[in-house]
């Protein structure tokens, strides 16, 4: 088997494309000969030693898989070999064969192409709970998403728009705001890439203007930085900002804002929830494969690369520059 092995703190740059021996699977864990893998951001912080996961070198990166189940390891049950799945698996990913623990694995419907199911869970996964469960977004609610180009921000917005919310699209330029219209927002925003004050002021005037008097219900933050604020100043009395992600730095919010506003910050760690809430997690996969199987929602994959090229797929997540998500693939997509 080969892997894309992070041997060394840094970039996309420092991924070395390894041979390594297969491995067995432990108990409780099967083995996945790997069709494709998601390309998201916590991969690009991880080999940085920037994530909340800090696993020992070296090990590659890549949280989410689709393949083949090709062994079993001792007490597993409920799956077989040569079942299609897609599996959650923190890291490893990055790889032609991995062992991960059976319960991280979820069969896929034959009609589903391997592609399709690498980037499948972590970003839809993530915006049903942050959306549903940590949200409460309900139809005919005003919803804004920051970043809403990326992986888990275009997720929001088909997600949105399957709960019956108003959709705004918040984006960096004119060609993320006409991906993000295709995919169903009915409003777009551009912010520029670099905030000030007199920005920031502008930034929420706009979404003033967009909205009306009312205020955005909630508010899906997955860029941080100084782009939080202004999203906080144009809040709904008793709305909900949801913190998913920093690409743009942990922001400094006045608290004075959430008084005035009688709105609330809400934490959205969704890999933490899958363990807290095993239960609560399998219903919201099977909610979402429904929606799937309804045409509702699936991935707008926007790039593909080979395995071995995961260091270019990885830098563009790092730059911004993907829209929707890039996988990566090991050859056998069907």
């Amino acid at each position: 088997m080969h892997a894309m092995l992070s041997t060394a703190v840094g970039g996309p740059e420092t991924l070395e494309w390894t041979e390594l021996p297969v491995p067995a699977p432990k108990t409780g864990e099967v083995r996945i000969a790997v069709a494709a893998a998601g390309v998201n951001f916590p991969d690009t912080l991880i080999i940085r030693d920037l994530y909340q996961m800090k696993p020992p070198r070296p090990f590659a990166p890549g949280g989410e898989v689709a393949g083949v189940i090709e062994a079993l390891g001792d007490g597993v049950t409920g799956l077989a070999v040569g079942d299609r799945v897609l599996a959650m698996t923190g890291f490893g990913g990055f790889a032609t064969h991995i062992c991960a623990q059976a319960s991280a694995c979820v069969p896929i419907p034959n009609d589903m192409p391997f592609e399709t199911a690498a980037c499948f869970l972590f970003t839809y996964g993530t915006s049903h709970y942050a959306l549903k469960d940590r949200g409460y977004l309900a139809a005919g609610e005003t919803l804004l998403i920051l970043g809403a180009a990326g992986g888990v921000g275009a997720a929001a917005i088909e997600l949105g728009k399957a709960a019956g919310a108003r959709v705004i699209a918040a984006v960096s330029s004119e060609d993320k705001a006409a991906f993000c219209r295709d995919l169903g927002a009915d409003d777009t925003l551009i912010y520029p890439r670099s905030m000030d004050r007199a920005a920031q002021k502008a930034l929420s005037a706009e979404i003033k203007r967009i909205v009306g008097p009312e205020g955005v219900d909630v508010a899906y933050d997955a860029v941080g930085g100084d782009y939080a604020e202004p999203v906080i100043r144009s809040m709904a009395w008793g709305g909900r900002f949801l913190v998913v992600g920093f690409p743009a730095g942990i922001p400094a919010i006045p608290l004075n804002l959430t008084l005035l506003k009688s709105c609330q910050i809400v934490g959205v760690f969704w890999g933490a929830s899958i363990y807290r809430d095993p239960a609560g997690h399998m219903t919201n996969v099977n909610e979402l494969l429904d929606l799937y199987a309804k045409g509702a929602i699936a991935p707008r994959i926007s790039a593909r690369f080979p395995m071995q090229a995961a260091a270019e797929a990885l830098t563009m997540v790092a730059e911004r520059k993907a829209m929707g998500k890039i996988v990566l693939t090991t050859g056998d997509t069907a």
